[in-house]
């Protein structure tokens, strides 16, 4: 029993050295010089404490941040001149590259609107990338038809008119009544005159403009063909990363609006193409039983301009009855009282039956639209007129009017 204790008091003494003790509490034994010195070497080599760092930012491979610059007159005066600066910049690269732009406008309309086609050829069992292929090559016969259909007639009217213009010269000298405002108005030395050096260049001139502009459409042609091409290719990649850039919480929303406005201008366009197809066939047909000349060309303007909303058809109609008064008077007025027929079937039957599950768009919207299309874009600008207002109504009836209901 008398050596109990002193065991007991070592055993507390060793549990108040190591801090581990049964509840032991003791007075702890002061560090020694080295332990101290020790102690100190070791706080100046660590990092700054976590307070500290969060004054001037994280460290990093390139030191400590420093205190944020104060907003004075001078920096925020020079901040807002350099966003003037960007926003001036990013102004002049659009105009630059509005050109550009609006042949990826097209090809991103085309594609849109021929994914449909390629959604349905893929659920037939053949695969995307034949789909796409299919369908590239079916557009480009058709532009091939439609080239081939306008060429030569433009080329043969151009070399008989070439060929006749001796003789209308010559019908004119003859006239007396020419001749005599020629010699009140002296014209033979004004055409003198005006056949200098400068009215030759300006006519070589445009002969090289008009040489410009062929090769710039057919590499204009080419371009939007080919991002079409990749467009359909990518489609999907390129629809999610859209969706992508949208926050999730609103991601689920954005999808299924911006989904139905696909499939508004996918079924716009297949509706579309259709009812210009169906208007070139009847009046191939007409054609051919009026006796018109090139009828397969005629089939081709009536179904390109029926392309044009609102006014396209109209269009069509007046240069197919120009070429039958050019021909008959007979024929002329045939020409147009098909014309007026077949555009009242059009307006009231073919156009509502084809259109009833696309679009839905308000007549007055839809002419403001095509007008403002046309003086933005012309042709095209028209033809994404309607899906463009159709998409617009389908915003406002979803997200603004709901917003301002809720207010």
């Amino acid at each position: 029993m008398a050596q109990d204790g002193p065991e007991k008091s070592g055993t507390a003494a060793e549990g108040t050295g190591d801090g581990t003790g049964d509840g032991a509490t003791a007075t702890r034994v002061p560090p020694t010089t080295a332990e101290a010195s020790t102690v100190v070497a070791e706080e100046a080599a660590a990092p700054p404490a976590p307070a500290q760092r969060s004054v001037g930012g994280d460290a990093g491979r390139f030191g400590i941040p420093g205190r944020p610059l104060r907003r004075n007159s001078f920096l925020v005066g020079f901040t807002g001149a350099l966003g003037v600066l960007l926003a001036y910049a990013v102004y002049l690269g659009l105009r630059n590259a509005a050109g550009i732009l609006v042949l990826v406008v097209i090809a991103l309309f085309l594609a849109v609107g021929l994914h449909p086609v390629v959604v349905r050829l893929h659920s037939w069992g053949l695969p995307r990338g034949l789909a796409v292929v299919a369908v590239t090559l079916t557009v480009l016969a058709l532009l091939c038809a439609g080239v081939l259909a306008l060429v030569p007639p433009i080329v043969t009217q151009t070399g008989q008119f070439l060929d006749q213009v001796p003789s209308y010269l010559e019908a004119l000298r003859r006239n007396e009544t020419v001749n005599e405002l020629a010699e009140r108005f002296d014209l033979m030395r004004r055409a003198q005159e005006a056949a200098n050096a400068d009215v030759v260049g300006r006519a070589l001139g445009g002969v090289l403009g008009g040489a410009q502009f062929v090769f710039g459409t057919v590499f204009r042609v080419l371009t939007v063909l080919v991002l079409t091409i990749y467009f359909l290719v990518y489609f999907d990649r390129l629809r999610d990363l859209s969706y992508a850039l949208v926050p999730r919480s609103r991601r689920e929303r954005v999808q299924l609006i911006g989904d139905e406005i696909l499939t508004k201008v996918g079924a716009y366009m297949v509706g579309a193409l259709t009812i210009a197809v169906l208007a070139g066939a009847v009046a191939f047909v007409f054609a051919l039983a009026v006796g018109l000349p090139y009828p397969f060309a005629l089939a081709v303007v009536v179904a390109v301009t029926d392309l044009i909303p609102q006014i396209g058809a109209t269009i069509g109609a007046v240069i197919v009855s120009l070429v039958g008064f050019a021909t008959d008077p007979s024929v002329g007025i045939a020409c147009v009282v098909f014309f007026v027929v077949y555009q009242q079937i059009e307006n009231y039957l073919i156009y509502p039956k084809i259109m009833r599950r696309s679009v839905q768009v308000n007549e007055v919207a839809a002419l403001v639209a095509a007008l403002l299309g046309v003086s933005l874009l012309g042709v095209i600008g028209a033809l994404i007129a309607i899906p463009t207002v159709a998409a617009v109504q389908l915003i406002l009836r979803e997200v603004i009017i709901p917003r301002q209901d809720a207010r």
